[in-house]
């Protein structure tokens, strides 16, 4: 069985607390980044009475920035404060629709331990492989904070001046502003209802109805 929690939760729930600061506190000892409060729980996972708990509390927030003539941004800094500290490496990768997706390392290493685990005779899992991996750069903060997008990439999300950074749990998307905003204008409040009703269903709740 797999469960995900937010730490909040897990502060409510009385078998889980115990755990949850076991975990931290094995952590620190490991000298990671993970610290209560501040830096950010990608994954992690604790095991109670034979059940596996996934522990993860997301990035928040969409940040506006500009692209300058040579395709860097400062990195906005509220979306800083959310990273691990001495956090300044990252994949840029195409995203699924016309944006770019930011990865911090350690989110990207979760996703290839996964994707190298799938079956590469499979036609479809080399074609994803692909798509996916291609384009995917490595890029780190200048000293002045800012983060130097690819000339390719920038193409392929239409990147050219205003752009905006938007949190997608353990990563975050970048668009081009006028792109993003038109997202939420072409979305309707009872379009959004009925998504997250279908989305949000629980497995089984189709049988039990």
């Amino acid at each position: 069985m797999h469960m995900l929690f937010s730490l909040k939760q897990l502060q409510l729930h009385p078998v889980l607390t115990y755990s949850r600061f076991f975990l931290v506190d094995k952590y620190k000892r490991l000298k990671t980044p993970l610290k209560v409060g501040k830096s950010v729980i990608l994954c992690q996972q604790v095991v109670i009475l034979g059940k596996t708990y996934s522990l993860m509390q997301g990035f928040h927030g969409e940040y506006a920035a500009t692209v300058d003539a040579k395709g860097r941004f400062l990195l906005p800094g509220g979306l800083k404060k959310q990273l691990p500290e001495a956090e300044d490496r990252f994949i840029l990768a195409r995203g699924f629709e016309k944006c770019l997706t930011l990865y911090p390392l350690k989110s990207w290493e979760l996703i290839i331990a996964k994707i190298s685990k799938l079956n590469d005779f499979d036609p479809k899992v080399r074609q994803f492989r692909r798509q996916f991996l291609g384009g995917a750069t490595e890029i780190e903060l200048d000293n002045a904070g800012r983060m130097l997008l690819p000339a390719s990439l920038r193409e392929f999300a239409s990147l050219n001046k205003d752009i905006v950074l938007a949190a997608a749990l353990d990563r975050f998307e970048i668009w081009d502003a006028a792109k993003y905003n038109q997202l939420f204008e072409d979305f309707s409040p009872e379009a959004f209802s009925d998504l997250a009703a279908e989305v949000m269903k629980e497995k089984g709740d189709e049988k039990n109805g």
